[in-house]
């Protein structure tokens, strides 16, 4: 496992116990799975114990009716696109039970091969993101996937909302290409960029990136990101942690206030009635008068 570390801007920090200090990041992992099937125990147990709050799958191989039998501990499929008309392929995401989320409807953008996706918009104490995770084939079409993710950041854009887009692109982020470049030139009219800068898959003569995970690395700029080989597939999956975002509760703040309804205000008249005055106006001093009050 290695792992790629955005820089930290040093600030004083005033030592407290871990359980009142310590941030929560938001831990996001994305694995191309090449099939699903038979390997969620493998994939969960590997997890422990630190496990993501999301979790992206990539070719998970399933139709609809064995992904909603798939069951990963203490998480729930939020979203997921299964091929219609050829095998294999398809892609889903996995949330925490503990975390609030909608799901965002991608189906009329999919397209086998070409461009499969899902989404949800998850909300993480007072921040909201929302989360993508595609596919694209080697055979796919590269033109119509561009124009396609195009249409979905521009239709999932927001200034109050994070965005966070992984995935298997097929597009080597290792060496420069005319595919690269138009990437990462629409992408960054999202203020979208790469962070893995590490082989995601690596075979007997080559080591690439074609896997990877973008996001806003303005707003995002403490991230750490490292790549783990599982043997699950082959390719190596990427684990970010994000600390721009804290899961972490804020603390619970009580106060006091005077219940005034109805009975009460009854209730504070008739014991005001029994009160003795006779001290307060035995005299013209407004001095004694207060003070005897």
């Amino acid at each position: 496992m290695s792992c790629t570390k955005a820089p930290f801007k040093p600030k004083p920090q005033t030592k407290l116990p871990h359980t009142q200090n310590n941030p929560i990041p938001l831990n996001v992992y994305h694995q191309n799975i090449r099939g699903l099937r038979g390997k969620p125990n493998e994939l969960i147990s590997q997890l422990c114990p630190t496990f993501p709050h999301v979790l992206f799958i990539t070719e998970h191989h399933m139709n609809y009716l064995e992904l909603q039998q798939t069951f990963f501990d203490n998480y729930k499929l939020g979203a997921s696109y299964c091929r219609n008309s050829y095998e294999k392929g398809g892609v889903c995401i996995f949330v925490q039970e503990n975390i609030r989320y909608v799901n965002l409807n991608l189906q009329k953008y999919s397209k086998d091969k070409d461009f499969e996706a899902c989404a949800k918009k998850i909300y993480l104490n007072n921040r909201q993101a929302s989360i993508i995770t595609i596919y694209r084939s080697p055979s796919g079409n590269f033109n119509l996937f561009m124009i396609k993710l195009d249409v979905i950041l521009r239709h999932l854009y927001m200034t109050t909302t994070e965005l966070i887009l992984c995935g298997v692109i097929n597009i080597d982020h290792l060496s420069d290409s005319d595919r690269k470049r138009r990437l990462e030139a629409l992408l960054k009219t999202y203020n979208l960029s790469s962070v893995v800068n590490f082989p995601t898959r690596t075979q007997k003569h080559s080591a690439t990136a074609i896997d990877n995970v973008f996001i806003d690395a303005h707003k995002m700029s403490e991230y750490s990101i490292c790549q783990i080989i599982n043997g699950l597939s082959n390719h190596a999956a990427q684990s970010i942690s994000i600390c721009s975002f804290n899961l972490r509760p804020p603390p619970k703040k009580y106060r006091f206030i005077r219940k005034i309804n109805e009975y009460t205000l009854n209730d504070f008249l008739t014991k005001l009635s029994y009160e003795n005055w006779d001290s307060v106006f035995s005299t013209e001093d407004v001095n004694k008068m207060f003070n005897s009050f």
